[in-house]
């Protein structure tokens, strides 16, 4: 890492406006930032293109794709996980929060299998010094699988560990209120005939009641003994936002209503809709659109999900789109936001004293082009 770095000629996004100006960088810390440009020869002109702090990824299941590129296939986790990361920083996600399923309700899926693959993989990867990104682990918890919670207790202290959601995809309620959606969805996903997919239902059914509500609440207790972030996943009523209060939540992920995102927002939870959703205007599964969200000032974070590189996409769309959001809120929705939820308040801002967690980008006919990003000052793509 260079001692010292001046960025300079950059139209910078802080925390409350844009202006042209300067940054200097010592030791992986933001140590002056200044209006105007620097005169002195090492430092770097960007030509007047965004400085933007790195961004913060709270919910991504993306390496799952490269543990499974097909079909059957399985793929070495070391190489799965570094070519995730590469992914990952050249969409300009400077740390992530690696999501692994507990409890699987595909038939035929491979998330149980995977997960200690997954976890290993991720671990000797990160010690070795491998990764470009910031790898932190996101514990989706499934509450009505069988085995979640005892899977749970097994990786719960594993150290890169930070946060937990907690979530129930059975038909008719929460993210699948509407049956027609539920059917339509793991039909196509998991190739069901009517007669597989009314016995998957049946199943779904019955685990959530014998499961959820007790599993639930064992690991909420886990998690606040530990100290661990904790989000909820998917509420859709002021009943279901009220039981999340309760438990100490500090992230609402994915509210399917505006009545669960307004209340969440209004009781302190942070409200996260995914990045996907607004790049490509609505939900896939027919619920409340981010876009909506935003229009009542009740969104707070996006999460790419399952496409990296729609998170910066989607704050500069947030920007143009007629809401409240001007260039800097939105861009705090995938930095500042996020990374205050899950408690690193050492980055997602560009500000004397924070991480040089960094970001150099472009905009062209509206689409975000990344030129360079820094991990605490150093280059990393």
């Amino acid at each position: 890492m260079p001692a010292e770095i001046i960025l300079s000629n950059a139209r910078v996004v802080s925390a409350d406006r844009e202006f042209l100006g300067s940054l200097l960088l010592r030791d992986g810390v933001i140590v002056q930032v200044d209006e105007g440009l620097s005169h002195l020869a090492r430092a770097q002109d960007l030509g007047g293109d965004y400085l933007l702090p790195g961004l913060v990824e709270l919910h991504t299941d993306n390496l799952e794709k490269y543990l499974s590129p097909r079909p059957g296939v399985d793929w070495p986790a070391a190489s799965a996980v570094l070519t995730h990361d590469a992914q990952i920083v050249s969409a300009g996600i400077t740390t992530v929060f690696d999501a692994l399923s507990i409890g699987d309700i595909n038939p035929q899926g491979r998330r149980l299998q995977q997960l200690q693959l997954m976890l290993d993989g991720l671990v000797q990867t990160s010690a070795a010094g491998l990764l470009r990104a910031d790898h932190r682990l996101h514990l989706r918890c499934e509450v009505s699988h069988p085995q979640t919670l005892q899977l749970f207790r097994e990786l719960v202290d594993e150290p890169l560990v930070q946060l937990v959601s907690v979530m129930d995809h059975a038909p008719g309620q929460r993210q699948f209120a509407k049956e027609e959606k539920y059917r339509e969805y793991y039909m196509g996903k998991y190739q069901l005939n009517d007669a597989q997919m009314d016995e998957f239902i049946t199943e779904q059914l019955a685990n959530s009641r014998q499961y959820s509500d007790a599993q639930r609440a064992a690991i909420v207790d886990i998690c606040q003994t530990r100290g661990l972030a904790l989000a909820s996943h998917d509420d859709a009523t002021l009943a279901h936002v009220q039981e999340s209060v309760s438990f100490g939540m500090a992230i609402a992920e994915f509210p399917t209503t505006l009545e669960a995102a307004t209340a969440s927002h209004a009781l302190g939870l942070k409200v996260l809709m995914g990045a996907p959703n607004i790049v490509r205007g609505g939900s896939h599964s027919g619920n409340i659109a981010a876009a909506e969200l935003a229009r009542h000032e009740v969104l707070d974070i996006l999460s790419s999900d399952y496409y990296p590189a729609s998170l910066l996409q989607a704050a500069f769309m947030l920007a143009e789109q007629d809401n409240g959001y001007d260039l800097p809120r939105a861009i705090a929705t995938v930095s500042r936001s996020p990374a205050q939820a899950a408690g690193l308040h050492d980055r997602g801002e560009i500000r004397v004293g924070l991480r040089a967690d960094l970001i150099h980008a472009q905009v062209h006919s509206g689409q975000a082009v990344i030129q360079q990003v820094w991990r605490q000052a150093n280059r990393v793509f």
